[in-house]
């Protein structure tokens, strides 16, 4: 996969880290390197590992959603994709202010920073 900037006809939220555009899903970096960092946000539905993460899964999903709605969005492809069997593209998206989405999230608490050595618990306290 090339880097570069996309453009999505239909840009749609899957859940707090991963977007749809045109059907392809996408999945969230915050300004990280491929592999290396990133974000992480809780799992949705089945996904989810007790209550307590469906629900902030649920929360950072309408988060995402608002932040999308905005107008001039740029998403900009990292060159890479994830390790999941659907090898989603690894993306940043940016407002027209310049702030990654990712980051936004991660500032904002819904969403903490992944890393390949570090499992996040959404259950704990």
């Amino acid at each position: 996969m090339i880097a570069g900037l996309i453009i999505c006809a239909s840009l749609t939220v899957v859940d707090g880290d991963t977007v749809k555009c045109d059907g392809q899903n996408m999945r969230l970096l915050g300004e990280g390197v491929p592999f290396v960092s990133g974000i992480d946000t809780p799992e949705i539905g089945s996904h989810a590992k007790c209550i307590k993460e469906r629900k902030l899964a649920l929360i950072a999903k309408g988060r995402l959603k608002e932040l999308l709605a905005e107008k001039g969005l740029r998403i900009v492809l990292s060159g890479a994709v994830d390790k999941t069997p659907s090898h989603r593209p690894l993306v940043n998206i940016y407002r027209t202010t310049g702030e990654e989405i990712g980051k936004k999230l991660l500032r904002e608490g819904f969403a903490r920073t992944w890393s390949p050595r570090h499992r996040n618990d959404w259950c704990d306290g």
